[in-house]
């Protein structure tokens, strides 16, 4: 398995090829460098409580304004929270609260990238109808076989993360025989899914948090550039999570230290993306990783 550290010819050579490039709304991005996505959550239930932004348009927008000005690349609106065992929240609701914030933020923010956080086709519609930039699926088409059609027909990136089963019932859903190849296998056959669908943009997401115990999380993380064979970009969203706060013994709300440890070693192994609470500490982070291998 791959070691935790790489030599700085193996970073600069392979972290980030020459070209990896994303198209969104007739415009073309280059990603030579680490991104980060901040995280905004237009609900009540989250698992994070600071991520959670009123559903009122200045509290949108100055949630916005905050993560942009710290350096986000790409801002992650969620109407539907995916902690374990979250409520089920109506499909009117959702797209609600989405499109009202990405039509508040779109207006305001004209040039940033958005992303909504759904695994509904009808609210990824609507969202990128809005202003949406992308689209970023907890069950990469699994809970809506409509989904990856949908994402095909607008032409936009596609985020596609490995989940089993969904937010209720996922905690008993962790067993797997050897988690990384068995990711690697599922990730194959959903990238061919996502190009016959006509989906030219995916992006990978390992799912940390999601049918995972704390152990596979871990090994996921120490073998990420496993899943860099696959020449499409990693996300990574580990921010705060039960695999940081649970091995420190602390509450999420002091997670952040363990948080931006982890993120370098994402960096290390391979993410090209990090989906963050923090947008401030992740770009430093980023800043200080670049400065080793530059």
């Amino acid at each position: 398995m791959n070691n935790l550290f790489s030599s700085s010819s193996e970073i600069e050579d392979k972290l980030f090829p020459p070209k990896i490039t994303l198209h969104s709304r007739g415009k073309l991005f280059l990603l030579d460098k680490p991104w980060v996505m901040g995280i905004m959550n237009i609900t009540t239930d989250s698992f994070h409580e600071k991520s959670r932004v009123a559903f009122d348009e200045a509290a949108i927008l100055n949630a916005a304004s905050k993560m942009i000005n710290e350096g986000a690349d790409i801002l992650d609106i969620g109407g539907y929270s995916s902690r374990p065992g979250a409520d089920d929240v109506p499909e009117s609701v959702e797209i609600n609260r989405v499109v009202t914030a990405i039509t508040a933020i779109r207006k305001e923010f004209p040039d940033i990238l958005i992303s909504v956080d759904t695994f509904r086709s009808k609210v990824a519609l609507e969202a990128v109808n809005m202003g949406a930039s992308m689209v970023n699926d907890i069950s990469a088409g699994e809970l809506d076989e409509q989904m990856i059609p949908t994402v095909g027909k607008l032409k936009v990136p596609y985020i596609a993360m490995h989940m089993r089963g969904n937010p209720k019932n996922m905690k008993d859903l962790t067993s797997y025989e050897d988690i990384v190849l068995e990711l690697m296998t599922f990730f194959s056959k959903k990238l061919n899914q996502c190009i016959k669908a006509g989906i030219n943009d995916v992006i990978l997401d390992p799912g940390l948090g999601f049918s995972k115990t704390l152990e596979q999380n871990y090994c996921i993380l120490k073998n990420l550039y496993y899943f860099k064979s696959m020449q499409i970009p990693i996300l990574i969203g580990l921010s705060r999570k039960s695999m940081i706060y649970k091995i420190l013994n602390i509450d999420p709300s002091l997670a952040l230290n363990g948080t931006t440890a982890l993120h370098m070693a994402a960096l290390l192994n391979g993410a090209n993306i990090l989906r963050v609470h923090d947008v401030k500490e992740a770009k430093e982070t980023i800043t200080l990783f670049k400065q080793l291998y530059t």
